[in-house]
């Protein structure tokens, strides 16, 4: 009996023994898992996000997807456009895959933001306080801000018409801030086709926008279309790709990209297909 209870002791502390060891074991293991992922971290902040780029090998692009005919899905369900189509080359000529990342214009700049993209390509207007916030590259696309109004309201002529009356925007856009500068209160929409579908149904008075994508809507509506560009601003605006700031090396490698295809006449083809003429130039 005491030769028993003393191999039953015997056995309980080689097990506690062994246990003990083992838990040292997964401690130190986990401590080294630790170790390696801090280091990779490391090793993955002395990158440039360029050189994460790189070494992923796709450049990750924020767009609406809705908003023709700039980036929008075709009759194929296929992405496209002409800012999709700027997108593209440009990932070409710097080697990479691209990758887009469709969402829609009131939370793409948090999207940018919290790092789901590398690049917006969407038709971002440059003003000063995006440029306090955000970096971009040089312009691709020159156009400028028209009055949208229906053809039976006479009272909408002029920009001044403005004042007082309800016009659908996108509340981030520069058109919003040029309908508010004129006195409008604004009704909140998710990008351009919403607002057109409040124009047309006479829920809005107007709508201020960029003159190409409502060409574009009038061409596409023909004799359908209830609305009518009343009035355009004479200064042209300037759209860019935009990005979070302090990645200059990816700045620099996209205006460099843009460079090449003004040169060879590649930003030309391209802005002829999908308008007719030249909108890379003022």
């Amino acid at each position: 009996m005491k030769k028993l209870t003393w191999l039953t002791i015997t056995a309980l502390f080689i097990i506690i023994l062994s246990a003990c060891g083992s838990s040292g074991e997964e401690q130190e293991s986990s401590s080294g898992s630790d170790q390696s992922s801090d280091q990779s971290s490391d090793q993955s902040s002395d990158q440039s996000l360029y050189e994460q780029i790189q070494e992923k090998g796709v450049l990750t692009v924020g767009t609406e997807g809705t908003y023709a005919p700039y980036t929008f899905h075709n009759e194929n369900d296929e992405l496209t456009g002409y800012d999709v189509e700027v997108a593209k080359e440009i990932a070409k000529r710097l080697d990479l895959e691209i990758e887009f990342k469709e969402t829609k214009w009131d939370s793409m700049f948090a999207g940018l933001n919290s790092n789901r993209f590398d690049m917006i390509a969407n038709q971002v207007g440059i003003k000063p306080d995006r440029e306090e916030k955000y970096s971009f590259s040089v312009p691709y696309t020159y156009t400028s801000a028209v009055l949208v109004a229906r053809k039976d309201n006479n009272n909408m002529q002029s920009f001044e018409d403005l004042e007082g009356a309800v016009s659908a925007q996108s509340l981030t856009s520069n058109y919003a801030d040029i309908a508010k500068e004129y006195g409008a209160e604004i009704q909140s929409v998710e990008g351009f086709n919403p607002a057109m579908e409040l124009l047309n149904n006479g829920r809005v008075d107007a709508t201020v926008n960029d003159r190409l994508s409502v060409l574009d809507y009038l061409k596409q509506k023909g004799d359908q279309s209830k609305v009518e560009i009343v009035a355009k601003e004479d200064n042209a605006s300037e759209t860019a790709m935009m990005f979070r700031q302090d990645n200059p090396e990816l700045v620099e490698a996209v205006n460099g990209a843009l460079k090449e295809m003004k040169e060879d006449g590649t930003l030309e083809e391209i802005s002829n297909e999908w308008f007719n003429e030249d909108v890379s130039t003022q």
